[in-house]
């Protein structure tokens, strides 16, 4: 396993009230996610425990929290990462995505105080964490009128802008966490992207679906049926060549996601190992070649498109709108309410490289979502605020 999971017990434990913060098993974690109350906090991937089986280089804890933890009456949880900071015996806390905690409790404080104060004396100087609310929404017909030279998301009145989001964003800062990227839009310094693409299924039936898609992606479509591409749930036996294509979509597009074939390797393992079909890769077949490869994942009522990789050749069939219907009917079968297309760029200029991938996914039909980011500040204690600001001197330099 690449990350160490702490056992219970092993970690100070936090008391408050009728509250108890502890070490929790897998087992009692999972079992709160799949509880009705904790499916209602709706989790993502990245705050599930065989997340920490993927990250290589970080120790993990899970935490649970409520009025009795280890019997599994629970109100809140949380999968922490802990990286080592280079020649001190102290950790950077990191949650992705997370905790998976209720955060409309306008007492925000009787769960997250409890919260850091576990991970200072576990031993981490600073934490980052990424709250669920969203922030504002904006519609896909209201987005695509409005591009222009220079233009980002922000210089376009939201369609939606979440009153809850706007609460916790306004909570967090009055107790001194700091917005990573700070409130622009660029959000560079996220690890996980703020801005998300999400369609939505919940209510809608399979001809809503293809009613939303704009009349470019319909015909795209057609057009791999039409030239017989072939839609498939591949195995892990096709990740190398999903990893070999994922390489030429890096060349083609200018990005770098930096992973390794391994990487992908202990994903698919780690999370199908904790529920069957829960990551799954879908594979685009034209004349018996795979020329495109997309991951999906599920957990409860979300799904997730994660990943995509395409052939440079023979594009004109289409097949990542082949591939991309399919997992959105497939994501609706399993009952998502949300299908969510994971990052796109804040840009609105069509000139700009970025661009094309925002266009492409706003032919669905969906929403650009704002995401209320990632949160950070350093913990109590003079030597750890010194060495947050020599954390973030290190990184600068790296």
């Amino acid at each position: 396993m690449s990350a160490l999971l702490v056992p219970p017990g092993r970690v100070p434990q936090a008391h408050n009230r009728g509250f108890a913060l502890r070490t929790i098993t897998a087992e009692t974690y999972r079992a709160f996610l799949a509880s009705p109350d904790g499916a209602a906090l709706g989790a993502g991937f990245l705050q599930l425990p065989s997340w920490a089986e993927v990250k290589e280089g970080w120790r993990a804890q899970l935490l649970g929290w409520g009025p009795d933890p280890e019997a599994g009456e629970l109100t809140g949880v949380a999968l922490v990462l802990l990286r080592q900071f280079p020649g001190t015996r102290k950790y950077f806390a990191y949650l992705p995505e997370g905790p998976v905690a209720d955060w409309n409790d306008p007492d925000i404080d009787g769960w997250l105080a409890p919260l850091l104060e576990h991970l200072r004396r576990a031993g981490a100087f600073a934490v980052r964490i990424g709250p669920s609310p969203a922030y504002r929404r904006w519609d896909a017909a209201r987005l695509k009128p409005l591009t222009g030279p220079g233009r980002r998301l922000g210089d376009v009145l939201a369609s939606e802008v979440d009153p809850l989001g706007t609460a916790v964003a306004e909570r967090l800062r009055a107790r001194g966490w700091r917005r990573c990227g700070g409130d622009g839009t660029g959000a560079d310094g996220d690890a996980q992207p703020r801005h998300v693409f999400h369609v939505p299924l919940a209510g809608r039936t399979t001809k809503d679906l293809w009613a939303g898609l704009n009349q470019e992606w319909r015909r795209n479509v057609r057009r791999a049926q039409k030239e017989g591409v072939e839609v498939v749930v591949g195995s892990a036996a096709e990740l190398p060549e999903f990893y070999r294509l994922l390489g030429i979509t890096e060349r083609r597009d200018g990005f770098r996601l930096g992973r390794s074939l391994a990487y992908y390797e202990r994903q698919y393992a780690a999370l199908n190992a904790e529920e069957p079909g829960r990551m799954k890769l879908y594979l685009a077949r034209h004349r018996g070649e795979i020329l495109a490869a997309h991951t999906m994942i599920t957990v409860g009522r979300r799904a997730w498109y994660q990943t995509g990789a395409s052939a440079d050749h023979r594009r004109e069939v289409r097949p990542s709108n082949a591939l991309q219907w399919r997992m959105l009917q497939d994501a609706h079968a399993l009952g998502a309410d949300v299908y969510d297309m994971r990052g796109v760029p804040s840009t609105l200029d069509p000139d700009e490289r970025a661009y094309g991938l925002l266009r492409w996914k706003l032919g669905t039909g969906g929403q650009v979502v704002e995401t209320l980011g990632e949160w950070e500040r350093p913990l109590a204690g003079s030597a750890n605020h010194t060495l947050y600001r020599a954390f973030h001197a290190y990184l600068n330099r790296r």
